[in-house]
């Protein structure tokens, strides 16, 4: 079925259309989500809420830009309001309690570099790794980033140095990088 046809029969809420769209984004959208989350199970109810909003949205869609895109703002906003909704990104942690932060110590085969960054990301305070998607993942200014959390944009850049700097530490304390520069070219790779 062709992205079109997908659309089209989304807007006639054709079932099939439906579970189209779903099987085709879902993973790369759930792997949005997992970065975002606090565990799995809040990865794939914010995975669920999106796909809600693209069901009931899928009328706004304007052919203007990617339709993927279209569909991955809406889960990274869903993946937003969820952890506003459910108090989450309130909960944050001051740098020096970072240096606390447990990595367990394990060595994977390299074709799990992924999965273990992703893993990495998601030990960092909530604060730290939402600015952290949203800027270096999702490709927002620290502007749009105040915005849609609430705070100032001098705060997202903060957070964000903050969140680079404790990332390459547990990268680094992990094994899976030796050198800080290493990890943004990971970061890189994560966005495709």
């Amino acid at each position: 079925m062709t992205e079109h046809a997908i659309i089209a029969g989304c807007l006639h809420n054709d079932v099939a259309a439906q579970r189209e769209l779903y099987n085709r984004y879902s993973p790369k959208m759930l792997s949005v989500c997992y970065r975002f989350a606090q565990n799995r199970e809040d990865g794939e109810d914010m995975l669920q809420e999106g796909f809600i909003k693209v069901f009931t949205q899928i009328h706004t869609f304007q052919n203007k830009g990617a339709f993927e895109g279209w569909i991955r703002r809406i889960i990274v906003h869903t993946c937003i309001n969820f952890l506003k909704k459910h108090k989450k990104f309130n909960e944050s942690i001051d740098l020096a309690y970072a240096n606390y932060v447990q990595v367990k110590e394990e060595t994977v085969p390299s074709i799990m570099q992924a999965r273990q960054i992703v893993e990495c990301i998601r030990l960092l305070p909530l604060g730290y790794r939402t600015v952290l998607n949203l800027y270096a993942l999702e490709g927002y200014s620290h502007k749009e980033i105040g915005v849609m959390l609430g705070i100032e944009e001098s705060t997202s850049r903060s957070q964000y140095t903050r969140a680079k700097s404790m990332l390459e530490n547990i990268l680094i304390r992990k094994h899976i990088i030796e050198k800080p520069k290493e990890a943004f070219g990971f970061l890189a790779a994560l966005k495709k």
